[in-house]
């Protein structure tokens, strides 16, 4: 069977590719990505077939066709780049103006009978003022962390 795309990497770009993958700083998809692509250069000689290559470098074969065909229609920087998300996957529980009441909760003077404040009492207070529906511990927690506030 005929092979639709074929990767023939340049020695310029070969170097590149090695210099990518060695480096400490490199994340481990980007290091796979790199393999895939060493490993089906037709430059050097006749590669192993993708499952193979797959076997080797520890992705799915599906991957190495993907890659492959990115690296002969965009190009090796479009291969090697980091994947870049518009949205973050998880959108933040708590913004602005509820962070700023639970703050102000927090910096607040603490309920009758209480000398302090602690996470379960902000907690409750924040969902018997309906700041918000429901919130956890770590929520309140992480929250008051992000603007480095202590609750001691």
């Amino acid at each position: 069977m005929n092979k639709l795309y074929h990767v023939r990497m340049s020695e310029e770009e070969r170097k590149r590719v090695q210099i990518v993958q060695n480096e400490a700083t490199t994340p481990e998809s980007i290091r796979k990505r790199c393999s895939v692509l060493l490993l089906a250069d037709e430059c050097i000689g006749r590669p192993p077939n993708q499952e193979e290559i797959a076997k080797r470098s520890g992705v799915s074969d599906v991957t190495v066709y993907k890659l492959i065909k990115d690296y002969e229609v965009e190009g090796l920087a479009y291969c090697l780049r980091r994947r870049e998300h518009k949205t973050p996957p998880n959108p933040p529980i708590v913004t602005g103006e509820k962070e700023a009441r639970i703050i102000a909760l927090a910096c607040g003077k603490p309920p009758e009978g209480y000398a302090r404040w602690t996470v379960r009492l902000l907690r409750e207070k924040i969902v018997e003022l309906e700041i918000m529906d429901q919130i956890g511990r770590e929520t309140v927690r992480n929250t008051l962390k992000k603007r480095n506030l202590s609750l001691t």
